[in-house]
C-alpha cells in the first residue's frame, strides 16, 4: 500500500470531533464576548445621553452657564458732603487694591523660570521678589513698608492684601508689569480738613463683609445718611476662565446696569467758623483744665448752625487707633445741669405775665427756704434791694427764685416746654439726647427750688443754644439745623423740610429780656455793685447779651452735689440791639476750685469767638454803647 505523502513545515491539522462546539477557549469566543459588552455600553451611554439631552439639558445648561459668566459688581461713587459755602469736607476718590497669590506665584515660576528671566524681572526667585516690593513702594510712594510688601508677597497661601488705596493708573503699571498681582476696584474717603466738623460728619471706610463689599457710614452724618450718599451699584456680566483665577476674558463684557452716584450734602456749618470754635475751644480747655467741652455758633434768624465743635475730634482719615465711644457728639448727646443760664425762663415768665419788669425792685434775702432746702447766692450778703435786672445781671439764685414763685409751678412747666427742653431738637444729628425736665406730677416740694437756677433737670448743649435764640429771634423758636440741601445726581436740589417755629414769648417780651440781659455783661468803673458777672465777654463797639452758668456735678462717691466738680456754661446774643448769632458754650470739670480765673467762667472764651465772628461776618459796630442799667440799690 503505498504511503501518504508527507507537507514538511506546516502541522497537520486536527478536526473536532463530529458533535463537539466550535471555537471555544477560542479567540472567536472573545471576539462574540467584547461585541456583546460594546453593545450593551453603547445602549447605556445612548440612555444616559438622552437623559441629559432631555430630561436634565435645563439643569445641566444652567450649570455650564453659571461656571462661564460672572456678574461683576460696580459700586457707585460716594456722594461728596461740602459746608455751606461747598468747600469739601468729605468725597470719594476711586481707588485699586492690589492683591497676590503666594502659592500661584511660587509655582509658576518653578514652572517657568526662564519666562521671568527673559523679562529681567530677577535671576531667581528671591530676587524676583524683592524686585517686585520695591517697584511697587517705588511706584506708590514711600508710606509703603517694603518689607511688609516683601513678606506678603512670600507668604503662604492664596490670598494676600498688598495694597488697599492704590492710584488707579499707578496700579495697571503694576498689574501690567507682574502677572501674579491683580487688581480690585475700591473707593477711598478722603476728609480734607482732617479733624474739623469730624464729630458731625462722621466717617465712613471700605467694608468687606457687607454684600455686596464697599464703602459704608460707620457714625455720624456718613451713617445716618447713608443711603442717600452711597447711591445705586451698576454691574455687568463677563466670561470668565475656567480654574481658580477666575480671569476676566476680553471682548465679553454685556448686560452693564450703569451706577448711579450718591446725593451730595451740603451743611449748614462754615467751615472756617467751625475751626475756629475747635481751635479756641481746645486752648481753652487746656488753660481751665477742663475734661472736655463744646461750643455751638447759631444763625438766630433760621437757626442754622455755624458751628459745633467738641474737643478732642478725631481725624477720620486714620482712625485704626481710635475708639467709637471717642467718635460721638457730646453737644448733642451728652446732657447735663445748666445752671443758671436756666434763669433766662424766669426773666421771661416775670416780663411775659407782667409780674416785673427789668427795674422793678426786688427785696432779696440773705437766704431764702423752700421745703427741706435752704438757697442761699454765690457771694454773702445781708438783705439787699436789686431790680430784675440785678437779678439776673449777678446771678441771684434767690431772687429767682423769688420772681419763680410768683410764675408758679404750671406756668413754670409750659415755659420749659416752649423753651423746647426735654425734647429732641430734631436736628438730624445720630445719639441726640432730649435731656431731662421731671414731669410735674413727680415734683417733691423741693423739685421748685432747683429748676429755676439751673438744677434738678438736664439739656444738651444744643438745647441750651436754642433757648437763647427764641430770646434773639423775638420770642419764636426755630428748631435747628444742619442739613441745608440734599444734591441729587440729576442736578435736583432738595431742601429738607423746615420744622414748624415755637412761640415762647411775644415779640416784646423778648426785646426786653434780651436788652436786660446787657446787664450781664455790664462793667461800671464807679460802683463794683453794678458788674454783671459776665463782662470779660463783652466786646468793645458791641452790645452783647449773655449769661453766665455755674452748676455743681454729682460727686460720684457720696452721691450728693459736688463743691469741686461743676459744669461751666455761657449763652450769648450777638449783636444785642440787632440780634445775628447765638453762641452757647459748655466747659465740663474745668479746675473751678485750683486753677485760674478762665475755669470759672466761660465769659473770656465767648469774646474771642465774638471778635472773629464780628469780623468773619463784617458785622456792622452797634450804633451806641448799652447803657448801664441799675443792678443793686445802695
Amino acid at each position: 500500500m503505498a504511503k501518504r505523502p508527507v507537507v514538511r513545515g506546516r502541522p497537520a491539522v486536527r478536526r473536532p470531533r463530529r458533535g463537539a462546539p466550535a471555537g471555544v477557549g477560542t479567540h472567536s469566543t472573545r471576539i462574540v464576548v467584547s461585541r456583546v459588552v460594546l453593545v450593551l455600553a453603547l445602549v447605556i451611554a445612548g440612555a444616559r445621553l438622552v437623559q441629559v439631552q432631555g430630561v436634565e439639558a435645563a439643569t445641566w445648561s444652567e450649570k455650564a452657564e453659571q461656571q462661564r459668566t460672572t456678574v461683576i459688581n460696580v459700586q457707585a461713587l460716594r456722594g461728596a458732603i461740602t459746608d455751606r459755602n461747598n468747600t469739601q469736607l468729605a468725597f470719594s476718590a476711586e481707588t485699586r487694591q492690589l492683591t497676590i497669590n503666594p502659592d500661584w506665584l511660587r509655582e509658576d515660576w518653578k514652572k517657568s523660570p526662564k519666562d521671568y528671566q527673559a523679562l529681567d524681572l530677577g535671576k531667581d526667585y528671591d530676587e524676583y521678589t524683592q524686585r517686585m516690593a520695591a517697584y511697587i513702594r517705588q511706584l506708590l510712594g514711600s508710606g509703603l513698608n517694603e518689607t511688609d510688601l516683601l513678606n506678603r508677597i512670600r507668604a503662604s497661601g492664596k490670598y494676600q492684601v498688598l495694597v488697599r488705596n492704590a492710584d488707579p493708573s499707578k496700579s495697571a503699571q503694576i498689574v501690567k508689569r507682574y502677572r501674579s498681582i491683580t487688581q480690585e476696584a475700591r473707593q477711598q474717603r478722603i476728609y480734607p480738613d482732617g479733624t474739623v466738623a469730624s464729630n458731625l460728619i462722621g466717617f465712613a471706610n471700605w467694608r468687606d463683609d457687607q454684600k455686596p463689599p464697599g464703602v459704608h457710614g460707620l457714625v455720624g452724618l456718613e451713617n445716618a445718611w447713608d443711603d442717600q450718599l452711597k447711591g445705586t451699584d451698576g454691574s455687568r456680566v463677563v466670561d470668565t476662565a475656567s480654574g481658580n483665577d477666575g480671569l476676566e476674558l476680553p471682548g465679553t463684557t454685556r448686560d452693564i446696569e450703569t451706577a448711579v452716584p450718591g446725593s451730595g450734602l451740603q451743611l449748614t456749618i462754615d467751615a472756617d467758623v467751625q475751626y475756629q470754635a475747635q481751635q479756641m475751644l481746645d486752648n481753652y480747655k487746656n488753660v481751665s483744665g477742663a475734661q472736655d467741652g463744646s461750643m455751638v455758633v447759631m444763625d438766630k434768624a433760621t437757626g442754622e448752625i455755624y458751628a459745633l465743635a467738641v474737643t478732642n475730634s478725631f481725624d477720620p482719615n486714620n482712625t485704626e487707633n481710635v475708639p467709637l465711644s471717642a467718635m460721638g457728639n457730646p453737644a448733642v448727646s451728652n446732657p447735663f445741669e445748666p445752671g443758671s443760664v436756666n434763669k433766662i425762663v424766669t426773666a421771661a415768665g416775670a416780663v411775659e405775665y407782667g409780674i416785673a419788669q427789668p427795674d422793678t425792685v426786688v427785696d432779696v434775702k440773705s437766704q431764702f427756704k423752700m421745703a427741706d432746702r435752704t438757697v442761699t447766692d454765690a457771694w454773702s450778703h445781708g438783705d439787699v434791694q436789686m431790680t430784675l435786672a440785678g437779678i439776673i445781671g449777678k446771678s441771684s439764685n434767690i431772687g429767682t427764685l423769688e420772681m419763680a414763685q410768683k410764675i408758679g409751678p404750671d406756668r413754670f412747666v409750659d415755659l420749659l416746654t416752649k423753651f423746647g427742653l426735654g425734647q429732641k431738637t430734631g436736628v438730624g444729628l445720630p445719639g441726640e439726647s432730649a435731656g431731662v425736665v421731671p414731669p410735674r406730677s413727680q415734683w417733691s416740694g423741693s423739685t421748685f427750688a432747683n429748676l429755676p437756677i439751673g438744677q434738678g433737670l438736664t439739656m444738651t448743649l444744643l438745647q441750651m443754644t436754642g433757648m437763647y435764640q427764641a430770646i434773639a429771634n423775638d420770642g419764636l423758636r426755630v428748631p435747628p439745623r444742619i442739613v441745608k440741601a440734599e444734591r441729587r445726581p440729576d442736578g435736583s436740589v432738595v431742601t429738607p423740610p423746615k420744622p414748624d417755629p415755637v412761640r415762647v414769648v411775644s415779640p416784646q417780651t423778648a426785646k426786653t429780656v434780651r436788652d436786660m440781659m446787657r446787664a450781664v455783661m455790664q462793667k461800671d468803673p464807679e460802683d463794683i455793685n453794678q458788674n454783671g458777672t459776665g463782662y470779660p465777654g463783652a466786646l468793645a463797639g458791641y452790645q452783647v447779651s449773655g449769661k453766665t452758668g455755674t452748676a455743681q456735678q454729682i460727686d460720684p462717691n457720696s452721691g450728693a452735689y459736688s463743691n469741686s466738680l461743676y459744669w461751666i456754661t455761657f449763652a450769648g446774643v450777638l449783636p444785642a440791639d440787632n440780634p445775628r448769632l447765638v453762641v452757647g458754650i459748655m466747659l465740663d470739670k474745668p479746675k473751678y476750685t485750683s486753677g485760674p480765673a478762665e475755669s470759672r467762667s466761660a465769659a473770656p472764651l465767648f469774646h474771642q469767638m465774638a471778635s472773629y465772628l464780628v469780623q468773619h461776618f463784617s458785622i456792622p459796630m452797634s450804633a451806641t454803647d448799652a447803657p448801664i442799667q441799675k443792678l443793686q440799690l445802695p
